[in-house]
């Protein structure tokens, strides 16, 4: 294998691995149930995210958004008491069939969550943290130098690969935590309302780069801001709360290519939200 086949080829999710289907779908959720110990958290999220595109999760707080985020990775998986009925599928197969390794999973389906979280320790160090702990240990300059340049950050730190991470700014510190989810080549990257903790100029950078790294990898954000879906979504989804029966569980109300759910939401709650009748 040559070097740049090295540098390019990705994490099997399993072994022996499943050919991937012919369609448009980087990811299937047809989820019945979410539950927290007696909690019923989420019902009903039927939902195809479609590949290299990016998807917003949008609704109220409550409403489920980050937990049927993390069900596509299996971080759920790590909440006590946390149980799911119903299915997502990934290159053709349930990702949660007894058979299917939930850390090989989180290789191929990596994670950008909402404060950025950099190691306390340089940032090339940050970026090769996945790399050495799935057993990579060739090409590592080069794959440091490739996943900077893929999180758009390669220029303003070259300088100081062996500075501290937490010296970075909140930008360059979440785009970093990009830098190293992309690094292992993963096929999706999750983002949990990546930008909620940083600047407008910052999160301008952020955009931006969402909408370069589709061109790669098939992005899920969650956001709170509707502005934010508008700008970088190509899909959009929409969940809310069913408070009947004196509970709180979060299901999906209807989704669709982001300019036309925007322009023409076809359900009230959704009319309402979009409105800003309520947030």
């Amino acid at each position: 294998m040559s070097q740049a086949e090295a540098l390019a080829a990705p994490p099997a999710l399993y072994t022996p691995h499943a050919a991937p289907r012919a369609t448009d779908a980087a990811v299937e959720l047809r989820l019945k149930s979410l539950h927290y110990g007696d909690f019923r958290a989420v019902r009903d999220v039927n939902l195809t995210i479609r590949r290299n595109a990016v998807t917003a999760l949008i609704g109220p707080s409550g409403c489920g958004k980050s937990t049927v985020l993390r069900c596509i990775n299996r971080m759920n998986d790590l909440v006590r008491g946390f149980r799911l009925d119903g299915e997502v599928r990934f290159r053709g197969r349930d990702i949660y069939d007894k058979a299917v390794d939930p850390v090989a999973v989180r290789r191929a389906i990596g994670m950008v969550f909402q404060q950025p979280n950099p190691f306390a320790m340089s940032v090339a160090r940050n970026v090769t943290f996945g790399l050495k702990l799935n057993g990579v240990r060739d090409h590592l300059n080069e794959r440091v130098e490739q996943a900077l340049r893929g999180a758009a950050l390669w220029d303003e730190v070259k300088d100081h690969l062996n500075k501290s991470a937490l010296s970075l700014s909140g930008g360059q510190q979440q785009r970093l935590c990009i830098a190293r989810a992309i690094a292992t080549q993963p096929e999706v990257i999750l983002m949990d309302e990546p930008c909620s903790a940083i600047d407008p100029i910052a999160t301008l950078k952020i955009e931006e780069l969402m909408t370069a790294l589709k061109a790669k990898y098939t992005i899920v954000i969650v956001t709170h801001n509707l502005q934010q879906a508008r700008r970088v979504a190509d899909d959009t989804a929409f969940l809310y709360v069913d408070r009947s029966a004196g509970g709180r569980t979060g299901y999906l109300v209807e989704s669709g290519p982001t300019a036309e759910f925007f322009a023409n939401p076809r359900e009230k709650p959704t009319q309402d939200y979009v409105a800003g009748a309520f947030g």
